[in-house]
């Protein structure tokens, strides 16, 4: 029988898209006053992958990634987008607020988890590849570690096949283990 320990922590970052009269300044503050410090931010980029989230949020949509310089426990990760889709709902309904009709979402935010060997998103999208958490949400593996990089699986959004992406959070995942080493030097962390 195996023996049951506790979950190595795991670095959190946000996904963040958001067009319009958001900047990178306004949504960097309003993820650290939710979720805390800051620690590394991918410059904002051009969201071209895709237009569906034009109809909801207008043209000209751009995208970073936040990581923060706290840990989590990866159990968390349900409380991590049910956090988000609230921080969410009080954006659309501030943009709402000098008008008769709420507007779609002004800002789309986007939890994962990222350990040594994968990066994990968190959906509210089921399918074959995703694996229930709770409360009607689901994790996705989207990339793994190997030969010396995170890789895409075939379901991986293109975002984050991307070099950009990739590169960025090889970057997160230095300051990651240099943090698991900071917590225990001894250990041989591999997760």
């Amino acid at each position: 029988m195996g023996t049951v320990s506790p979950y190595q922590p795991h670095k959190l970052f946000i996904a963040c898209l958001y067009g319009g009269e958001s900047s990178f300044a306004d949504v960097r503050s309003i993820v650290e006053d939710r979720f805390g410090l800051v620690d590394d931010a991918l410059a904002p980029r051009e969201f071209s992958y895709s237009t569906y989230y034009e109809a909801e949020m207008g043209p000209g949509l751009v995208k970073t990634l936040f990581s923060f310089a706290s840990l989590v426990d990866p159990s968390t990760l349900a409380w991590y987008k049910h956090a988000t889709n609230a921080v969410e709902e009080k954006t659309r309904e501030s943009a709402g607020a000098h008008t008769d009709a709420l507007p779609g979402r002004t800002l789309n935010l986007d939890p994962g988890l990222l350990s040594l060997s994968r990066v994990m998103l968190a959906t509210t999208k089921a399918g074959a590849h995703r694996v229930p958490l709770r409360d009607g949400l689901f994790a996705e593996v989207t990339l793994l570690y190997r030969r010396g990089r995170y890789r895409p699986l075939e379901w991986t959004y293109p975002d984050y096949q991307s070099d950009a992406f990739v590169e960025w959070l090889a970057r997160v995942r230095s300051t990651y283990h240099e943090q698991l080493r900071r917590l225990d030097p001894t250990r041989a962390w591999r997760l």
